[in-house]
């Protein structure tokens, strides 16, 4: 079901269930559903991709002054960066070393969780896997109006957890200038190998075709606008990818015992996002959904023009309040709405996280805020949109990673397998199959006589 289709079934105000029938009332309900203008950025990356491959780096050059006003090398050298580091203040350099300090510290945790074994499934036979990391990774981070310190870091500092050998790192030019001095320190602390002054779509080709530096990605991740999210999709399966992205969402789970006003200040927190971003609501307290409702708009109002513009249009086309009876139904609700971030403000917190089982990342007690994973609090803040949170999690370095399998035997071990194996291959009229299991076993076991199967008559 999609996006689109299950939020439709919502609409009815009545989920049915397996074992009970949930009821919620909208108290503010949504007119629009984050879909992205996927049909434009479709054509408009296709052309992109198609000049890219055929012209390489000609044709990224003239993307990069046309779109992004950028004629100056591509590939930044050592000594920018030494002279950059030096632009830095103290203060945002000592931010920005404790970011990916955290960020990089839990990501080895995530490494470390994963381990390389093998095991002994019948007398003979030893089979296994090893936990690789990819050779090739190209992280991006946006550009846009701000620097977007924390994109730089996140995939970075996962990547260079993981163990990849070689780490491409790519932004835009900031404001048609050099790559913005912050987000340059970042990408060279976090361990960066090859930083480039090269954003959207041009930026995503560079790296998946190895233009400039010789190296084609073999994972790309990083957030982005909404071409660059449909230049990885088209380019998913040339490389991998970490999420199919959307605009931002948060969810926030909330009870009698939530404070409103942080409530609000939240919700309000990740609309600034952009004009498409969802926040939404889910309560068992009308009272407190009716004072987050007044509260909200007073809060966006207070925000400065930009990002006044953004929320207001995010909370007025995507923001919803969600009424609930009970936490079984609110678990209900949020699991089919699978925020990107969802924060619980409820008593028996251990409750929540034995029970919700569809979010991009959890954030629990009023404490513990979006904005935190968002910069410095240590996991991923690369996560799934859309939904995308029922069967997939968010950046980590799984993504960077790939588990082998491997298996050996001896000759008594494969008498019993090879005798298996030539009997269902045989069921299933794969008799090339079954003859490769027959000639090792005549080699091994010249003077026995086995019961092979017969062979299927087409």
């Amino acid at each position: 079901m999609s996006f689109g289709s299950w939020r439709a079934v919502l609409a009815s105000s009545i989920l049915i269930k397996s074992e009970h029938t949930v009821t919620t009332v909208y108290l503010k309900k949504a007119e629009k559903t984050p879909e992205t203008e996927t049909a434009t950025a479709q054509q408009v990356v296709n052309t992109m991709l198609a000049e890219i491959q055929a012209n390489g780096e000609a044709a990224v050059k003239k993307y990069a002054a046309d779109l992004d006003k950028w004629t100056g090398p591509l590939v930044v050298t050592q000594e920018e960066i030494a002279a950059n580091a030096t632009q830095v203040p103290r203060q945002v350099r000592d931010d920005i070393d404790f970011a990916i300090k955290q960020v990089s510290d839990f990501a080895r945790a995530q490494r470390n969780s994963l381990t390389d074994f093998s095991v002994e499934l019948h007398p003979g036979v030893t089979a296994g896997q090893r936990v690789i990391p990819v050779n090739v990774a190209g992280c991006y981070a946006p550009a846009g109006r701000y620097a977007h310190i924390a994109s730089a870091y996140m995939g970075v500092a996962t990547a260079k957890a993981a163990g990849v050998k070689t780490i491409i790192a790519c932004s835009g030019p900031f404001r048609s200038g050099p790559m913005h001095p912050y987000l340059m320190y970042a990408f060279n602390q976090a361990g960066a190998d090859i930083i480039m002054t090269l954003g959207g779509v041009q930026a995503i080709a560079t790296m998946a075709y190895g233009l400039f530096t010789g190296k084609p990605a073999d994972v790309i991740v990083g957030p982005g606008n909404k071409f660059v999210a449909e230049a990885k999709r088209t380019l998913y399966g040339k490389v991998g990818i970490d999420v199919f992205a959307g605009p931002s969402e948060i969810g926030i789970i909330a009870d009698e015992s939530a404070d409103p006003a942080i409530v609000a200040s939240d919700l309000v927190g990740q609309a600034e996002h952009g004009h498409e971003s969802p926040a939404w609501l889910f309560t068992s307290s009308r009272s407190l959904a009716e004072e987050v409702m007044r509260r909200v708009p007073q809060l966006i109002d207070r925000l400065p023009p930009t990002a006044r513009d953004a929320a207001g249009s995010a909370w007025r086309d995507y923001g919803e309040v969600i009424l609930c009876d009970t936490r079984e139904e609110l678990v209900d609700i949020s699991d089919h709405y699978a925020s990107e971030h969802l924060e619980v403000h409820a008593t028996d917190l251990d409750w929540w996280l034995q029970h919700l089982t569809c979010y991009g990342s959890l954030f629990l007690g009023e404490e513990t805020i979006v904005a935190y994973g968002d910069k410095a609090s240590g996991p991923n803040h690369v996560l799934p949109t859309k939904g995308a949170a029922r069967y997939s999690g968010g950046l980590s370095v799984h993504k960077f990673l790939k588990t082998f399998t491997w298996q050996k035997m001896t000759r008594e071990a494969a008498r019993d397998i090879g005798l298996a194996t030539a009997r269902i291959s045989r069921l299933e009229g794969m008799e090339a199959h079954a003859r490769t299991a027959d000639d090792r076993l005549a080699k091994y076991f010249p003077n026995q006589v086995f019961e092979l199967g017969e062979a299927v008559k087409v």
